[in-house]
């Protein structure tokens, strides 16, 4: 018999969170169950229980589809024989094992392994096993309130579990590290290099007068560009390249590969860049262009001469064996420029003035890239923070929202998922809420595209209605925000329309109802408001 902590357990602790609402209780709830456990089962508890699965790193995937599990799920038959139960880490055998399953016979393979782990589970077990499956736990347990948590359980601060958490995109590890090590185990958990860690990130504005201000009177401006970010790890001539979702994307950038073996004047570094496609005359193409490069691992060679492609580096974050996330963006920024050629480093300037802040946006915009990154001077490098530190300048209204459900099209679009239910995170309840939907945007090809992929990520669906994982982020352009009592968040977004889908971005990265609040009170600094 297998011994260990049964999966059953756990899934009472989930109906438990599911039927309480104050985040307090729940993180009590968690804390509770997680110093009942032993060592190696608190870091598959945790990701089970967020329905993460595999840490955030982690390049592992199921590939198993909604009809498939649904299928599986349905036909489960009841059986009066003895059956060994399951255990936490028995469930996490299954799913590591369905993961690494490829290759000819997988689907047959995959299928087998379900039937055995739900043919093992009892009807609540394999409830939420399913809801694992596609990340659909409804209990209002994300990743804030599972650190919060692990903290208290740990007896630590939370602030550690967050530091952590963003220097290794395992929060179930640090979990574990927490537990098992307190305060002086996740102390030493740091910058290292070949584990990437989570990008800073920046608040939006549309103000660059605001900015500068913000920023003390002075700030330092960089082209933002359209392509993809990536973060550059060397150590002699061993050099890996990684996306902002931490995944790895060497083999898919010789190029870039070559390029910072032979430029980058530094035996260890980390640094922080864009990736840009460019056509023949070296400008920007369009985001979708470099997307197909980073998803080639054959015929490298003949995409990438296809598709060339543009580094620029902006930031440094470890050099020669010491980090640099606490050091001043200007001294981060005079050590890159000692190590990598002025053509390769992003094109910025730094001023006061907002005219000639206002005259290099356009020079930007005129060379194709997105807009403006504003840094203030003394900004430390916080991984995977958002705050008024940094800001994206650019010209028009846009959010980053997932879509959550399609209605089937008609007429031109008949047989293609072409109205698109977008979904903001709302940090309170984990879930996704609607606040609008849009047909606009896509190309035929895209369209037909996007029906494969939501088909594949399916969770239900009625006669005109696919239900799906809120997996793929888009970038959504709108010409204002309005109140509307048809949808739960409580706004709706007027013409909004897809400039592009960003498989660069997690579901976590989407635009939250606070930003769209915050975006609509904003509205009303340059126009009326109706009386009521």
């Amino acid at each position: 018999m297998s011994s260990g902590t049964a999966f059953y357990d756990l899934t009472e602790l989930c109906e438990q969170l599911r039927s309480n609402t104050k985040r307090n209780v729940k993180s009590q709830l968690i804390a509770d169950f997680l110093g009942r456990l032993r060592e190696d089962e608190i870091a598959p508890a945790v990701l089970l229980t967020i329905g993460s699965i595999f840490p955030e790193r982690s390049e592992k995937a199921l590939d198993i589809g909604f009809q498939t599990i649904s299928k599986i799920a349905s036909e489960k038959k009841q059986t009066t024989l003895v059956q060994e139960p399951l255990t936490i880490l028995d469930v996490n055998r299954y799913f590591s094992q369905i993961a690494e399953v490829a290759g000819p016979g997988s689907i047959e393979a995959k299928e087998n392994l379900i039937q055995s782990m739900l043919g093992r589970a009892s009807d609540l077990e394999a409830k939420w096993i399913v809801k694992t499956v596609f990340g659909e736990m409804q209990h209002g347990v994300n990743q804030g309130v599972m650190m919060e948590a692990i903290a208290r359980a740990a007896r630590v601060d939370s602030k550690l579990v967050r530091e952590a958490n963003m220097f290794t995109g395992d929060l179930g590890e640090v979990a574990r590290v927490a537990l098992t090590s307190g305060i002086e185990g996740l102390q030493k958990i740091g910058i290292r290099l070949f584990t990437p860690v989570k990008p800073m990130l920046a608040e939006m504005s549309y103000d660059i007068g605001e900015v500068i201000s913000k920023h003390g009177g002075k700030t330092a401006l960089e082209f933002k560009f359209d392509g993809a970010r990536i973060q550059i790890h060397k150590k002699g001539d061993a050099v890996r390249v990684f996306t902002r979702r931490l995944s790895e994307v060497t083999d898919s950038l010789p190029e870039i590969v070559e390029l910072a073996k032979e430029r980058v004047k530094a035996d260890e570094a980390m640094l922080d860049g864009e990736v840009v496609a460019v056509g023949a005359d070296s400008r920007p193409l369009p985001f979708q262009d470099l997307m197909r490069r980073f998803k080639r691992i054959k015929d490298v060679a003949a995409a990438a001469e296809q598709t060339p492609v543009q580094l620029h580096l902006f930031d440094i974050i470890y050099l020669e064996g010491q980090p640099l996330t606490q050091k001043p963006y200007e001294e981060r920024w005079r050590l890159l420029s000692h190590i990598v050629p002025q053509e390769i480093l992003a094109e910025r300037i730094i001023t006061g003035s907002e005219t000639e802040a206002e005259n290099f946006l356009r020079r930007a915009l005129e060379a194709g890239h997105e807009g403006l990154m504003a840094k203030a001077l003394n900004s430390d490098y916080a991984p995977g923070k958002r705050g008024k530190k940094w800001f994206k300048i650019k010209p028009a209204e846009q959010l980053d929202l997932a879509i959550v459900a399609a209605d089937w099209g008609y007429g031109r679009r008949t047989g293609w998922l072409s109205n698109y239910h977008l979904g903001a995170r709302d940090p309170e309840t984990g879930g996704y809420s609607m606040v609008g939907k849009t047909f606009k945007g896509l190309t035929d090809h895209e369209f037909e595209e996007m029906t494969r992929r939501l088909q594949e990520i399916k969770t239900r669906e009625t006669r005109y209605t696919v239900y799906v994982k809120p997996e793929i982020v888009v970038e959504v352009a709108f010409n204002e925000i309005q109140r509307s009592p048809h949808y739960r968040s409580g706004f709706a977004l007027r013409f909004a329309r897809i400039t592009r889908t960003r498989d660069d971005k997690s579901p976590l990265e989407v635009d939250t109802i606070q930003r769209i609040r915050e975006l609509y009170e904003k509205q009303f600094e340059r126009k009326a408001r109706a009386k009521l």
